[in-house]
C-alpha cells in the first residue's frame, strides 16, 4: 500500500491535499431524509467508522473535518484510529458560533472554541452558518470576525471560516483578516454554489491562502471519476479537496482516482457490476 499522498502547508502546518469529509458519516447526505437516515442508521457509533479512517490515514490522508462537538460517533472514531495505528489525525472542526453581539453570546462562543480545543483540533474554522451572519456586502466586510478568530488563537488554535458564500475569501483578502484558510464549495456542477463555476475558479486561484474545497461530486451527484478529475485538475497545488464516503471501499476508489488524475494516468479500478458484463462498451 502506498503510504504517501501529495501534501501542502496551511499555517505551519503539512496537511494531506485530500482531507476527509464527514457529512456521509453524519447524516447529512444534501439528497433526501431517507438518505439521511440510511447514514444514521449505519453509522451510529465509532466501529463502523474506523475501517474508513484506517483506509485513509494510511495512504496518508490525515486530516478529518467535521464540527466534533456535534457528531460524537465521528470524535470517538478518530480518537481510536489514532490509537489503533498509533498515528495522529489532524483535526479541522467547524464549529457552529452564537455570533450575537451580547456579553452572553460571546460566552458561548468561547466556551465552544474552548471544547474545539479540548476536543483535539488543530484548526477552528467558523461554521459559514455562523460566519455569513457577519457580512456586510454593502461594506464589503465580516463584522467582527477579528473578534472570534482572536478567541481562536487565544486557544491555541489556527483559525479561519468555511463559505458557502464566495464572498468570504474576497473580504478576508481584502480586509487582512487573521485567518490561515477558507472553506469553499466548488464543483464542476455548480452544486449550492452562489455564482458561476469560473467565478469561484477565479476566486479561489487569486485566494492569498490555500482554499480548502468542499463537495467536489456535489452531494454524489456526480461520479467520483467526473467530480475529482474536474476538481484535481483545476486547483492551484497549495489547495485541498475534502471528500466524503460512506465506507472503506469507497475511500479506497476515492484514493486511488485521486492518484491517478494528479499523476495523468487512468485510475486502476474494477469495472461496475451489470446484469450482462459481457459487453463490448464496458471494455476487457
Amino acid at each position: 500500500m502506498n503510504s504517501g499522498f501529495p501534501r501542502t502547508e496551511v499555517g505551519g502546518v503539512t496537511l494531506p491535499r485530500m482531507l476527509i469529509g464527514t457529512n456521509w458519516l453524519a447524516g447529512w447526505s444534501h439528497r433526501s431524509p431517507a438518505a439521511d437516515e440510511r447514514i444514521k442508521r449505519h453509522h451510529q457509533a465509532a466501529d463502523s467508522i474506523v475501517p474508513l479512517l484506517e483506509t485513509f490515514v494510511q495512504n496518508g490522508v490525515d486530516a478529518v473535518m467535521a464540527p466534533f462537538g456535534r457528531v460524537k460517533p465521528i470524535a470517538d472514531a478518530v480518537r481510536e484510529t489514532e490509537q489503533k495505528l498509533g498515528k495522529r489525525i489532524i483535526r479541522i472542526d467547524t464549529p457552529i458560533l452564537n455570533v450575537d453581539d451580547t456579553a452572553e453570546g460571546r460566552r458561548e462562543a468561547a466556551a465552544v472554541i474552548r471544547e474545539s480545543r479540548e476536543l483535539g483540533a488543530t484548526f477552528c474554522l467558523i461554521h459559514h452558518s455562523s460566519a455569513e451572519q457577519l457580512v456586510n456586502k454593502n461594506k464589503g466586510i465580516i463584522d467582527r470576525l477579528d473578534d472570534y478568530t482572536a478567541m481562536i488563537r487565544e486557544q491555541g488554535l489556527l483559525p479561519g471560516v468555511t463559505a458557502h458564500m464566495p464572498e468570504l475569501i474576497v473580504y478576508c483578502d481584502d480586509n487582512g483578516y487573521d485567518v490561515e484558510t477558507y472553506v469553499q464549495i466548488y464543483n464542476s456542477m455548480g452544486f449550492l454554489m452562489q455564482v458561476e463555476v469560473e467565478t469561484v475558479a477565479a476566486i479561489i486561484h487569486g485566494a492569498k491562502k490555500p482554499v480548502m474545497t468542499i463537495k467536489p461530486m456535489a452531494a454524489g451527484r456526480l461520479t467520483p471519476y467526473v467530480g475529482l478529475n474536474f476538481s484535481w485538475a483545476t486547483l492551484r497545488d497549495c489547495d485541498m479537496v475534502t471528500v466524503g464516503c460512506f465506507d472503506q471501499h469507497e475511500a479506497a476508489e476515492v484514493i486511488e482516482i485521486s492518484r491517478a488524475a494528479l499523476e495523468r494516468r487512468y485510475p486502476d479500478l474494477e469495472r461496475r457490476q451489470s446484469p450482462n458484463q459481457n459487453q463490448a462498451a464496458f471494455g476487457k
